[in-house]
C-alpha cells in the first residue's frame, strides 16, 4: 500500500445501483434498531406522526405545513445522529470519561436546540391562527 492510499473497511459499500440498494436496506436496519433500542426515538416518532396529522389539518399554506412537518422530522434526524454518537462512545468504552460525557452531552444539546427550533416554528406559524 502506498502512502497516499487510505485503508478502507471491508464493509465499505459497493458502487452504482448496488450501493443505492445497500444504503436503502442499511437505512431500514437503522430505523428498526432505533425503534427497538431508543426510547427517545419512539417518543419523538409519535410526536412527528401526531404533529404531521395536525399540520395537515390546519388551515395554513402548503409551505407552512411543510415547515411544521419538516422541523419535526429534523428532530428525528438529529435524534438518530445523537443515538449514533452514543453508540460509538459506548462501543469505545463504557467507562466514565469526561470526553465521553462531552460527546453525549453535545448530542443531547443538539436535540434540545432542534426541539427549540421546532417549537419556535410552530408558535410563529400558529400564533396568527389563535391570536
Amino acid at each position: 500500500m502506498t502512502e497516499q492510499e487510505q485503508p478502507t473497511s471491508e464493509f465499505k459499500s459497493k458502487s452504482g445501483l448496488k450501493r443505492i440498494f445497500a444504503a436503502f436496506f442499511y437505512s431500514i436496519d437503522g430505523f428498526k434498531s432505533a425503534w427497538k433500542n431508543e426510547h427517545a426515538f419512539r417518543q419523538e416518532l409519535a410526536l412527528v406522526i401526531t404533529g404531521s396529522i395536525v399540520a395537515l389539518l390546519l388551515h395554513v399554506s402548503p409551505f407552512e405545513k411543510l415547515i411544521l412537518i419538516g422541523v419535526l422530522v429534523l428532530v428525528l434526524i438529529v435524534e438518530l445522529l445523537n443515538s449514533a454518537i452514543e453508540a460509538v462512545v459506548d462501543r469505545v468504552s463504557l467507562e466514565r470519561h469526561s470526553l465521553s460525557k462531552n460527546a453525549k452531552d453535545f448530542g443531547s444539546a443538539a436535540v434540545f436546540l432542534t426541539f427549540a427550533l421546532a417549537a419556535a416554528a410552530w408558535v410563529v406559524i400558529l400564533w396568527p391562527l389563535f391570536a
